[in-house]
């Protein structure tokens, strides 16, 4: 194993990690500020799909930052106060990132894809004062702003619009002098909106010291990343996971991002850029790797790209296999939550189990634990749980704002309860079996259906699969395989036969499904994790 990682020894990188965490801190001031220094540092390559590229420096960004921290003083925006950014991935969406935690306002993303109606839910329950956005999605805000007193501020970005300031404008003839405000390491910094199995969508809180010096671990350990890197992070703004690896991880590490302006995911556009560019790592959901292995992979040469890896939900060995054929890189896995930085993690230093999550970041002690909180024994399926007594890791988010028994709900003693399942095996690696809520029980047999999702993408007329429960009279629930085929394919009952007949092969024969329906697309939230629980009440009304 090379040294040449972050981690060099995962054991005793594990055993001597020390989360240090000053009484005050500020991210833009303590780490963007630092890498701006050096005046030529790039911080973003930004290119869209018209051919158009804009190189930003540290320098440039901060600069920026501090303009937009008067224009929003102006505004009314004040230490502390929520701001609502909603924006594609546009150079001014990190610019107003930095801005607001320089400030010590909150930033609360979405993603373009949120409706008027969920525009409201959220401007009313952040108590929200200010948003800013783009042409496409300031005509949403409009429908409900007369609904949304607290909201007093509407910048625009891109264009000009009744009602709504011009971001450029007011940007570049403000001042660039401004305090950084000198804010504690607990105080309120991000906030994301995070869709559980019922009701609306909880209210995430981080603080500057939790994504701010929490996110070291994804960058430094799991990201692998160093000040010369060129990382692109398929992620779209709107997600959590654009804070661990297009802000808070990279710029940890001084690395710069490679950005990709872009209305849709394009496969053959996507590899293109990956071997046109200078890109030394990409982070992307396992859907995307997915779509990857269905192309010919022997077309491309990656000159640069030496480290990948993949979160969201657990990916299929048959694809790591597929995709490190073709490259000779295998893709990393990592796990944690909005409410977390990497808290699990297949680093570097250690091998690649196909299947599994890795093992726990540094700074992180998880394990599996029963309804009592009690560790379980290796091989035994639990809760995934992380210790926050005595000591409280520090990328671990806040508290769920405003909602203290959703808050409370969520720990077990001395433990953090995510919601997830997972198997420890003898040699501490952790093995996702499913969300709490997705494991089927089927004929008093525990199934998760990543397992046979697993199974069935790899027989070749499978393109991806959703696995969920279905009720049936004789056995209470049944394994039902939603699957989109790999083109040259067609839906008949000979191919039905044909998959249950392979899982069975491929893993333990209670698991096949004994339903199979062929769907064009498959439900999938904004970041791209496929939405089962929609897929499983579409199954399930009517019947309970």
């Amino acid at each position: 194993m090379s040294q040449t990682h972050n981690m060099g020894d995962y054991d005793k990188t594990y055993a001597e990690f020390k989360w240090e965490v000053p009484e005050f801190f500020n991210f833009a001031r303590d780490v963007l500020d630092k890498w701006a220094e050096d005046p030529n540092k790039l911080a973003i390559w930004w290119v869209d799909d018209d051919g158009n590229e804009v190189k930003k420096t540290f320098a440039e960004l901060c600069k920026r930052s501090r303009q937009l921290c008067n224009v929003l003083t102006e505004q009314g925006v004040k230490k502390g106060d929520v701001v609502v950014v909603v924006m594609p991935r546009l150079i001014e969406w990190w610019e107003t990132n930095i801005a607001c935690l320089r400030m010590g306002a909150v930033i609360s993303p979405g993603t373009t894809q949120l409706t008027p109606k969920d525009l409201k839910y959220r401007f009313d329950s952040a108590e929200a004062v200010c948003v800013i956005t783009d042409p496409e999605n300031a005509p949403k805000v409009d429908e409900v702003r007369n609904e949304c007193p607290s909201v007093k501020s509407f910048i625009l970005v891109g264009g000009n619009r009744d009602g709504w300031i011009n971001y450029e404008d007011v940007v570049s003839s403000a001042s660039d002098d401004f305090e950084t405000a000198n804010t504690r390491s607990d105080d309120n910094a991000i906030l994301y909106f995070t869709s559980g199995t019922t009701g609306y969508p909880k209210m995430t809180l981080h603080t500057q010291a939790s994504y701010g010096i929490g996110h070291i671990i994804t960058g430094k350990y799991w990201l692998d990343l160093r000040p010369d890197d060129l990382h692109w992070n398929l992620s779209d703004t709107g997600w959590a996971k654009a804070a661990w690896s297009s802000f808070f991880g990279p710029w940890n590490c001084g690395a710069a991002l490679f950005v990709h302006h872009t209305p849709r995911f394009d496969v053959k556009k996507t590899l293109s850029n990956l071997e046109k560019y200078p890109i030394t790592t990409m982070c992307g959901p396992p859907t995307a790797y997915r779509m990857f292995v269905l192309e010919d992979l022997s077309q491309y040469k990656f000159k640069t790209l030496r480290h990948v890896v993949a979160a969201g939900e657990p990916l299929n060995p048959e694809i790591i296999d597929t995709w490190e054929k073709h490259t000779g890189l295998k893709i990393r896995d990592g796990y944690g939550q909005t409410e977390s930085v990497c808290m699990v993690g297949s680093f570097p230093c250690l091998e690649v189990r196909p299947g599994s999550m890795g093992k726990p970041s540094p700074g992180f002690v998880v394990e599996v634990i029963d309804d009592e909180g009690n560790i379980l024994p290796r091989g035994k399926e639990g809760d995934i749980a992380v210790r926050v007594k005595p000591e409280r890791p520090v990328g671990l988010f806040k508290e769920y704002w405003k909602n203290p028994e959703k808050t409370a709900s969520s720990y077990r003693g001395d433990w953090y309860i995510t919601g997830d399942r997972a198997i420890k095996d003898e040699d501490g690696y952790l093995w996702f079996v499913g969300r709490a809520d997705d494991v089927i029980l089927a004929s008093g047999y525990r199934i998760g259906p990543f397992e046979v999702e697993s199974a069935l993408i790899e027989h070749p007329a499978v393109a991806e699969s959703a696995v969920v429960s279905s009720p049936d009279e004789v056995r209470g629930e049944v394994v039902k395989a939603f699957v989109i085929l790999a083109p040259g394919y067609q839906p008949s009952d000979e191919l039905v036969k044909e998959l249950q007949e392979h899982v069975k092969k491929v893993t333990a024969p209670y698991k096949y499904p004994r339903k199979i329906e062929f769907v064009d697309s498959l439900p999938k939230t904004i970041s791209g994790k496929i939405r089962r629980v929609e897929l499983r009440e579409r199954e399930w009304a009517g019947k309970r």
